[in-house]
């Protein structure tokens, strides 16, 4: 299928469009475009992981500001500016260099898929859960981590639907806005985040405010319009209703799930192990909207319900039922592992299956030898 992509955000057109393409004219014309988009989310997995270091349970900027390092706050913005700058390169280098393949489109969207997750659990570091007044509370942040997921779903559906992907407007926001509050946190320090700033409202509020604003009233609308758009001018890829909800299916399953584990978890999970239970909900998510992306590429249909559903249902109910008892946060840590695992698992079978399909290296631009 013939990759299509409109981007309408007038940040991007007019500002970062012009500075990409002249920081691509830097890129040498050897390198693989998947060894840029692939570089990109190192650094973001790299950067998550030395935060996570500085502050495993999301408290070092609440009650004693100062316990991560002022440059670890300025080495993110770095990080993240890069990634984002790689991630908005790839494509142009690959037309550049005439190697656009759908191995790619679905190397960069599946690692998108993932580096979502990964940007919203490093900035939750910024605004720390604990000290009562401030943070945000670790619900929240489930909150917040879902809203943007089921945002990044809500645009792979509806290209599996209209063929189209429509670049969220929120994506290029969300990074300049996220490389400034780095910066700011390097700069001022975490107090800052610890200042009301308008009406008694706080930076986080603003921002929580401002990225379900942007969701329910700006995304998820325009989304729908443009499958109605393509319903009216008889473009849609699926004929039926049931076929064009289908890769909704098992997100919203998933979601249910993780939710009633939450709210029910007899020892309260999120509470005690945020960032465990964060990262699984992004990799199991990422998985799941993977294979959507793979069917949307390649017009099959999407299986009705994802296998990772069936040993997460075998946790929560032993957990919410009492069955699991203590064990509730070895059980959490055996299921973030292997829901880990199978993705990576996962990552490497699809790209290899590919690479040799297309015939090509995923990480150079030689062709390869015909056995």
């Amino acid at each position: 299928s013939q990759y299509s992509a409109v981007d309408t955000n007038p940040l991007s057109v007019y500002i970062m469009q012009p500075i990409w393409n002249k920081i691509i004219k830097i890129v040498p014309l050897w390198i693989a475009p998947n060894l840029l988009t692939f570089s990109g989310f190192v650094m973001i997995l790299f950067n998550y992981f030395l935060i996570s270091f500085y502050d495993w349970d999301y408290t070092a900027s609440g009650t004693s500001p100062g316990l991560v390092p002022t440059w670890v706050w300025l080495f993110s913005a770095f990080t993240t500016f890069c990634a984002y700058a790689l991630d908005s390169i790839d494509g142009k280098h690959a037309r550049r260099t005439q190697s656009s393949t759908p191995l790619g489109e679905l190397f960069d969207h599946g690692l998108d898929s993932w580096a979502t997750s990964i940007f919203v659990l490093s900035f939750f570091s910024v605004c720390s859960c604990d000290n009562g007044k401030t943070g945000v509370s670790v619900y929240t942040m489930y909150i917040y981590l879902s809203i943007v997921l089921f945002n990044f779903m809500c645009s792979h559906w509806e290209k599996y639907n209209t063929g189209v992907l429509f670049l969220p407007w929120g994506y290029d926001i969300s990074q300049v806005v996220l490389i400034a509050a780095y910066l700011l946190t390097g700069t001022v320090g975490v107090e800052v985040w610890q200042k009301p700033l308008l009406f008694g409202y706080y930076i986080t509020d603003l921002l929580v405010i401002l990225l379900i604003g942007f969701s329910l009233f700006l995304s998820f609308p325009q989304t729908l319009y443009n499958i109605h758009r393509a319903h009216l001018k008889k473009t849609l890829k699926n004929d039926s209703l049931y076929e064009g909800l289908l890769p909704l299916v098992s997100p919203l399953l998933l979601f249910v799930l993780l939710t009633v584990w939450v709210v029910l978890s007899p020892s309260n999970i999120l509470a005690k192990q945020p960032r465990l239970f964060l990262w699984m909900v992004g990799v199991a998510f990422s998985n799941v909207i993977c294979k959507v992306i793979i069917c949307q590429m390649s017009s099959t249909r999407p299986e009705l319900l994802h296998w990772f559903l069936f040993p997460l249902a075998l946790v929560v109910s032993a957990a919410i039922s009492g069955l699991l008892g203590r064990m509730e946060e070895a059980a959490l840590g055996a299921f973030t592992a292997l829901v880990t695992a199978a993705h990576l698992h996962f990552g490497v079978c699809v790209g290899r299956q590919l690479s040799e399909h297309l015939n090509i290296y995923i990480f150079s631009l030689k062709k390869r030898v015909q056995e």
